[in-house]
């Protein structure tokens, strides 16, 4: 097998450095050939992805955050959702908030075991979602990005800035991306969008988020239970508004219960395989996997071709 790592040295505020020392010298003593490549940047991650993709290599391994994942896992595909090689994605994960692994049962915060998987070689075949949005206010054109847990659309982009500026290192990955949400929540101010699902249009007024997916774990304890089933290239779609004080409580019980969503005026769930969202009179963020990546609007769909991961043992 060909193995090409791409290190983010980066990932979990600068300590995933010490982890690729570990990981190097464990690859050494179990004489595994590899190349590989590191990154400055998230953006070299996505770069040094395609090109391992078009290089013939077996298996391309994200080590760092749900950040760098998310950027390997676009160079996987070119720009109509099809897939560049016949590679498989491995993970070794040394970020901070590990949804994509509890997602997938992918091994995290233990590297013998996370490597120990990789070279076990068990997979599975994940969908992907497809994404055509604004990169910023001063493009014209849509780009095309590709996601693994969900996009969120109003209140996510910002809840995400603050945990990524430093709550989740002063407070924790849990407590760090609550005081986030509450922290957003203070300055959010609803918004009306337009909505289709499958075609079918209408308009949303007191919107506090929108979030699409396909995953149980979408961030730092905040789970989505849904009635998806793999492979059926359908997305939930969960909707949060007309959100004030009083029902705070309730809706921080429902999001990080993970129970079944019982419909009414505050949150809903739909399902869809083609979403696309409009802003009514502004420029809204959208966020996905952990960052903020454009602008409204967008369109979201699955990829046609599913990824090969390599997983583990149930957690």
């Amino acid at each position: 097998m060909k193995y090409f790592f791409i290190f983010n040295p980066g990932s979990r505020y600068g300590k995933s450095k010490h982890s690729i020392v570990a990981i190097k010298n464990l690859l050494h003593e179990k004489k595994i050939s590899y190349d590989y490549g590191v990154t400055d940047s998230l953006n070299d991650a996505y770069e040094l992805s395609k090109r391992a993709n078009l290089s013939a290599y077996d298996v391309v391994v994200a080590v760092g955050g749900d950040g760098t994942i998310n950027k390997v896992l676009n160079g996987f595909y070119d720009g109509n959702g099809n897939r560049s090689s016949s590679a498989k994605l491995g993970i070794i994960y040394t970020g901070t908030s590990p949804d994509f692994c509890k997602s997938y049962n992918v091994p995290y915060h233990d590297i013998r075991k996370s490597l120990s998987a990789l070279f076990a070689g068990k997979t599975t075949r994940i969908q992907v979602g497809k994404i055509s949005l604004m990169e910023n206010e001063n493009k014209s054109t849509a780009v095309t990005r590709y996601f693994s847990c969900c996009v969120n659309v109003g209140l996510g982009a910002s809840v995400a800035r603050y945990a990524n500026w430093g709550a989740r290192k002063i407070a924790g990955d849990f407590a760090g991306t609550l005081l986030a949400l509450m922290k957003a929540f203070m300055h959010h101010r609803p918004r009306a969008f337009s909505i289709s699902l499958d075609g079918k249009a209408t308009q949303l007024y007191g919107i506090v988020n929108l979030s699409v997916g396909k995953t149980f774990y979408v961030a730092s304890g905040i789970k989505v239970a849904h009635a998806l089933a793999s492979g059926d290239g359908k997305f939930y779609v969960l909707t949060i508004r007309n959100v004030r004080w009083i029902n705070v409580p309730y809706c921080l019980n429902v999001l990080y219960s993970g129970k079944p969503i019982l419909n009414s005026d505050t949150i809903s769930l739909e399902y869809a395989k083609s979403i696309e969202i409009f802003d009514n009179d502004r420029k809204t963020e959208v966020e996905f996997d952990g960052d903020p990546q454009g602008l409204l609007p967008c369109r979201i769909e699955m990829t046609r071709d599913e990824l090969e991961l390599i997983n583990g043992p149930d957690q």
